[in-house]
């Protein structure tokens, strides 16, 4: 059984608001087995919404709709659903008692706009909202089950989980949607799939998402099936081949970030860690940082941006610095030697690199050097990123935990 979700209003179409809804009633589905093929966003336009109901119900077994049931000319939801569906709307004077008393209730006196929300679609079922003023409604359109849902998230929250989850676990085939994410470094996109479509392409269940990051990609498997038996089964059959794949390129097979599992082996090994950062500017330190309870492991960040500073926190001699430059490797090497020397950590990361747009140095945008410093001394690796200046920033982060963690795996 599949479902489509539309989300009304003007403000979901400007960069100040998030449509949040979706994201909820796409988890409330999936529990139930059911897979939402289509998310839309509709403006406050009746004739725009009337006709993104009209395709939804041709192909959708269960539309939800979210927002625009409020009282005032900009909510348009009822109307254009009456309009889609061919059906009336009909004022129910028991729904305006109940939104009275709940003015009443607050010390308030009901404003006659109110009554627009007693306006319910002709044999539709209402749903009360014990957190609002705006009533839901259900509706059986032919094979079709159109939801009707207030916009404010606690609001649809209560509504949906009192009235529409018990309505929708019997409509629902019983059904399990299981997924499994795998999370590579050090691949690119195109180099994933090309390795894995012999395996995934012969499946159309579980269906197998590639997606792309700043050098992090995730392989995602998503199976739907009678049982979770079945579905745990597909994931492995599947999913055991493409690993063997990847090997040791899967950092994550839980969806967890880099950070995570890095952090996660550096308690493990009881080891410790600090960072010495110029051109990612402390996004690095950021990262680790970000993981609750890392305090456990890392000691502290240094933040070298300057010639100067990497002399005076880290002890980079400045004869150096002259010789090779700061974006190179010896200067990445003594940062990282630096940084583990002056904290007595286990292990010590650095990077140095020109992200842009303008680099100080002879050397091409994207040049980055990363340091790793440990008990058995210290490597520096080099890479050459393109892009602008966010994420050649971003990519060297990455490699940087990436190669930390292939570190305290040999």
């Amino acid at each position: 059984m599949n479902a489509e979700i539309i989300a009304i209003g003007s403000e979901l179409l400007t960069p100040q608001r998030v449509d949040t809804d979706s994201l909820y009633l796409t988890d409330q589905l999936n529990g139930l087995g059911i897979e939402v093929t289509c998310k839309t966003i509709v403006g406050d336009d009746r004739e725009r919404l009337a006709s993104a109901v009209r395709l939804a119900v041709s192909r959708s077994e269960i539309v939800l709709m979210t927002g625009g049931l409020g009282p005032t000319e900009d909510d348009v939801t009822r109307e254009a659903v009456a309009l889609a569906l061919g059906r009336k709307l009909v004022y129910h004077p028991e729904v305006t008692q109940q939104i009275e008393q709940r003015f009443a209730r607050a010390g308030r006196r009901m404003a006659e706009i109110n009554k627009r929300q007693a306006f319910i679609l002709e044999g539709a079922v209402v749903l009360p909202n014990d957190r609002g003023t705006a009533p839901g409604q259900w509706i059986e359109h032919g094979q079709v089950s159109v939801l009707l849902l207030p916009g404010p998230p606690g609001e649809l929250k209560g509504m949906f989980e009192l009235q529409c989850l018990p309505r929708l676990q019997q409509k629902a085939p019983r059904q399990v949607i299981r997924s499994v994410c795998f999370r590579v470094s050090g691949m690119g996109e195109s180099d994933v799939d090309q390795l894995i479509a012999p395996v995934y392409t012969k499946y159309t269940n579980p269906a197998t998402t590639i997606l792309a990051g700043a050098g992090d990609i995730q392989v995602h498997l998503r199976a739907r099936c009678a049982t979770e038996e079945e579905a745990l089964g597909l994931l492995t059959e599947v999913g055991t081949p493409i690993e063997a794949l990847l090997g040791d390129r899967i950092y994550s097979r839980s969806g967890e970030p880099i950070e995570v599992m890095v952090g996660s082996m550096l308690r493990e090994s009881q080891a410790t860690l600090a960072v010495a950062e110029s051109m990612t500017g402390g996004e690095l330190a950021a990262r680790v940082t970000s993981v609750p309870g890392s305090s456990a492991y890392f000691l502290g960040g240094f933040l070298t941006y300057t010639n100067a500073m990497k002399s005076a926190l880290l002890d980079v001699d400045p004869d150096l610095i002259a010789r090779h430059g700061a974006v190179s490797k010896e200067t990445a090497e003594a940062m990282a030697s630096g940084a583990r020397a002056r904290t007595g950590a286990t292990y010590a990361v650095s990077i140095t690199g020109a992200a842009g747009p303008d680099s100080s140095e002879d050397k091409p945008l994207g040049t980055t050097y990363i340091g790793v410093a440990g008990p058995n001394g210290c490597d520096v690796t080099h890479r050459q990123f393109l892009g602008d200046r966010s994420r050649i920033r971003a990519f060297a982060a990455q490699l940087a935990l990436d190669l930390l963690r292939r570190r305290l795996r040999a």
